[in-house]
């Protein structure tokens, strides 16, 4: 008995042991690049000999670097708006009970999350180079658009599980058009999943690399392009500088996410 009462005790010490050691060892590599962008000498190296700001200076400072970001930003922004208004759409459809060949046309819109990037970013290629659309931010905008739209579609459908489709009947016997309905009855309920789709669809062009280098020209490159160029050209530790800012900016953007995933939770418990 005494034995059985001291393993109850230490398991759930155990457990918690064992957690954090496999999120440190997740997390271990993320880390250990965060000291190395204050380093004082260009070596990626431990010990380091002195701390220094100079390589987030040469990333504000860089006009390469800030094209990058510059280009980074304009698709990111352009490719989350399309894929919220499509993907929204979308799911809005997907939702209504009448709504014919539901699972094959959801699998068909979830197809880039599950499709290998590197095919996708092979067909891409063809298919924008026979319109044109190579060496272009507008390829980009459209092609990232095509790989943020299932994660709206993926939020707004797992909101819209819980809409209360009585709410738009009402809404229609009392005189509004479809359109009015879904405008100031449905979106501010589905807002949450609305805006945590967006999120990831933002976060996914703006860290999106594979394609990038497929149909992107030496002007429109992006930040994780910029990166990878550096990694196999010059190895500066500005490349660690910037995966620090990123790192924090992704912390922010999954926090957002999930005081928005809370937010859509409480309101549905009321």
């Amino acid at each position: 008995m005494n034995h059985s009462l001291s393993f109850t005790r230490l398991f759930p010490v155990l457990l918690w042991l064992a957690g954090g050691a496999v999120v440190l060892f997740l997390i271990a590599p993320i880390i250990a690049i965060v000291p190395l962008s204050f380093n004082a000498e260009p070596f990626f190296t431990y010990p380091m000999p002195g701390l220094s700001l100079r390589w987030y200076e040469e990333f504000f400072s860089s006009d390469v670097w800030q094209l990058a970001l510059k280009n980074s930003i304009i698709v990111a922004v352009c490719a989350t708006l399309l894929s919220t208004a499509l993907g929204t759409l979308a799911a809005i459809g997907l939702s209504r009970p009448d709504c014919p060949f539901r699972a094959t046309l959801t699998a068909i819109l979830i197809s880039p999350m599950i499709v290998p990037v590197i095919v996708s970013a092979v067909g891409i290629y063809y298919a924008f180079a026979a319109v044109g659309l190579l060496n272009s931010l507008t390829g980009l905008v459209f092609a990232h658009t095509a790989i943020g739209a299932p994660f709206v579609v993926i939020t707004v459908t797992a909101t819209l599980a819980s809409f209360d489709h009585n709410l738009m009947r009402a809404a229609a016997s009392l005189g509004a058009t479809p359109v009015e309905a879904v405008l100031r009855i449905m979106l501010p309920i589905i807002a949450p999943g609305v805006v945590s789709g967006a999120l990831f669809a933002f976060v996914t062009s703006f860290d999106e690399v594979v394609i990038a280098l497929f149909i992107a020209g030496s002007e429109e490159r992006t930040l994780p392009r910029q990166m990878w160029s550096g990694v196999r050209e010059t190895l500066s530790p500005t490349i660690a500088a910037v995966a620090t800012l990123l790192i924090l900016f992704s912390t922010l953007f999954l926090a957002t996410i999930q005081w928005l995933q809370r937010r859509a939770e409480r309101q549905k418990l009321m």
